[in-house]
C-alpha cells in the first residue's frame, strides 16, 4: 500500500517515538484519504520540481503519539493533513521548497520552522481541501522557552 507514487505507507506512519513507546500510529480511512490528498496536491508536485527525494520528518501522528512528542493539541498531523519536510538530500534548500510551495501550490498552512532568516530547520505544510485552504504562512520562533508563531 502506498500513499502516493513517492511516499510509502511505512514512510507516512513511521515514528521512532511510536516504535520506542509501542504507540499505535495507524491512520483510519479518513486520515488515510487526507494523507493521499496532501501527497497528491503538495508533496508530488514539489518532488517533481525538486527532481529527487525529499525527507519526510513527520507525517501522520495518532493523538497518542502527538501527545507523547509534545505536539499541538490542534495538530493537523493527527488528521493526516500535515507533513514536515526537510532538505536532507540536498536537492533544494528548505527555503527554496518553502517559496516554491508558497508561489505555486495551494495549501492550508505553511510554517517556516525555526532556523534563521535564510533557511528554516524544516518546512511544515498542511492541506485541507481546495475550498477550505487558507494559504496562511507562519514563522515559528522561541520566546521564553515557548514556541510562538508570527504571520509572515
Amino acid at each position: 500500500m502506498a500513499i502516493s507514487e513517492h511516499i510509502s505507507y511505512k514512510e507516512g506512519v513511521y515514528s521512532r517515538t511510536a516504535t520506542r513507546l509501542d504507540i499505535d500510529n495507524e491512520p483510519n480511512n479518513e486520515q488515510m484519504d487526507n494523507m493521499c490528498l496532501i501527497a497528491q496536491e503538495v508533496f508530488e508536485p514539489l518532488r517533481m520540481w525538486v527532481g529527487g527525494p525529499i525527507k519526510i520528518n513527520s507525517f501522520f501522528r495518532s493523538p497518542e503519539l502527538n501527545k507523547a512528542i509534545g505536539g499541538s493539541g490542534k495538530s493537523q498531523h493527527c488528521h493526516g493533513q500535515a507533513i514536515d519536510l526537510d532538505d536532507t538530500f540536498g536537492r533544494a534548500t528548505n527555503a527554496e521548497m518553502y517559496y516554491f510551495i508558497k508561489e505555486h501550490l495551494d495549501f492550508d498552512q505553511m510554517i517556516w520552522e525555526f532556523g534563521d532568516e535564510d533557511n528554516p530547520d524544516w518546512v511544515h505544510v498542511s492541506y485541507v481541501s481546495e475550498d477550505k485552504n487558507r494559504n496562511r504562512c507562519l514563522k515559528a520562533y522561541k520566546e521564553s522557552g515557548k514556541t510562538k508563531y508570527a504571520i509572515i
